[in-house]
């Protein structure tokens, strides 16, 4: 058996900033309430050892009406400027982990909605960073991810529409919906805010799923990058499976295999990474 493990697999720049900010907070924050505004990273596993370190995670915004004092980290997905200045006054100390590049797209959707644009985010409207982008976004935005959504914008012709996405969107689907906008008589601005990190991890695992007879993709079942990976090998490579843990894996489906490859979400921590190829690599 060969096995092929992707370079660009496990912690994007974004997620190892965001893990090593809470964790240098758990060193200097002794004694002091330390909470992050949502899980940090869409980990379980990661999630799990910061509670135990004494990490409590405020899940929605009634949970932080209730805190009323200590550090609150905002995880690398961002939040809402709302959200934002309540904290500020709650008089919380905050210490903002999001991820620049989801920083980066705030500051346009700020910008380019004061100069008047309509503000057209590609993404899941569901995910937190998309629901934190469209709080920087002003009234005048909307959140599409297919074709038919398109199809049904509240958009006036001629309007000024400036176009942004969720940083781990599918980079080909971003592409096509770009193109049907670009084609709508709106005066388009499209701004590619997928991150590099993103469409390089993708490309590597869709040319890795060509030649593989199996295909694992780790990551959280919350992962929207794992979730677009699974989706992209899965094409691909019909035995493509879905796992978080070692635990998740029956080993004795690969056994017959020649070629199995592994890659896994931005959220996934190395040592995960490593221990499902150790194991795979015993049943050679």
């Amino acid at each position: 058996m060969k096995v092929i493990r992707a370079k660009r697999a496990g912690f994007c720049p974004g997620v190892k900033r965001a893990v090593e900010m809470v964790y240098e907070q758990v060193e200097k924050n002794a004694g002091v309430k330390t909470y992050t505004y949502g899980p940090i990273i869409h980990n379980e596993e990661v999630v799990k050892d910061l509670r135990s370190k004494g990490i409590c995670v405020i899940q929605d915004e009634e949970e932080l009406d209730g805190v009323k004092e200590g550090t609150v980290i905002i995880r690398s997905h961002g939040v809402e400027r709302r959200i934002y200045e309540k904290m500020k006054g709650k008089g919380l100390t905050i210490v903002d982990a999001t991820c620049p590049f989801v920083k980066k797209i705030h500051d346009i959707v700020e910008k380019e909605s004061a100069r008047g644009c309509f503000i057209l985010i590609i993404g899941n409207p569901t995910h937190p960073e998309v629901i934190g982008i469209r709080g920087w976004a002003g009234e005048r935005s909307t959140v599409i991810q297919n074709v038919e959504d398109v199809e049904n914008l509240p958009i006036n012709p001629g309007e000024n529409v400036c176009v942004v996405s969720q940083t781990t969107f599918n980079y080909n689907k971003f592409k096509d919906l770009v193109e049907i906008i670009s084609k709508k008589s709106y005066d388009v601005n499209v701004v590619n805010t997928i991150c590099n990190a993103t469409k390089e991890r993708q490309a590597e695992a869709l040319e890795i799923a060509r030649h593989a007879d199996a295909m694992i993709v780790i990551g959280d079942k919350h992962s929207s990058n794992t979730q677009k990976l699974y989706e992209i090998c899965g094409r691909e490579c019909k035995d493509t499976y879905y796992i978080q843990t070692l635990d998740d894996l029956n080993l004795n489906q690969l056994r017959s295999v020649e070629t199995v490859g592994i890659t896994a979400g931005a959220s996934t921590p190395n040592n995960i990474i490593e221990e499902v190829q150790n194991n795979v690599r015993i049943i050679i």
